[in-house]
C-alpha cells in the first residue's frame, strides 16, 4: 500500500506537495510503522494499542484517497485499487485486534 501511495502521489499537482501529498505520505507510512513498533513491544495490550493507531491511520488515508478522487487528482480505477487495498488492510487489522 505504501509503495502504491508513493507512486500515485508523484502525479499530484505541486501545489499539494505540502498539503494532501504530505498527509497521505504520513498516513500511509504510519500504518506499517505502528504495526512494526507494536510488534516489538513485550505486551499484547500495547501491541493492540499500536494496531488501533494503525487502523486509525488507515481510515485517515481512506478519507484522503476519497478527497483525491473528488478533486480529480486520481483516476477512478486508481481510486478503486487503493480503496480496496486499504479495506483489505482494515479487515486484517480488525481480525488481529480481535485475537489479542
Amino acid at each position: 500500500l505504501v509503495i502504491s501511495i508513493y507512486e500515485i502521489l508523484r502525479c499530484y499537482p505541486d501545489s499539494e506537495r505540502y498539503n494532501l501529498v504530505s498527509q497521505m505520505h504520513r498516513a500511509a507510512v504510519s500504518i506499517p510503522s505502528n504495526i512494526a513498533e507494536g510488534c516489538g513491544r513485550n505486551s499484547k495490550a500495547v501491541f493492540k494499542n499500536f494496531l488501533e493507531i494503525a487502523l486509525g491511520s488507515s481510515y485517515e488515508l481512506e478519507t484522503q484517497i476519497l478527497i483525491s478522487r473528488k478533486l480529480k487528482f486520481i483516476k477512478e480505477a486508481d481510486y478503486e485499487a487503493l480503496a480496496n487495498k486499504v479495506s483489505e488492510i482494515q479487515k486484517m487489522l480488525y481480525k488481529l485486534i480481535s485475537t489479542l
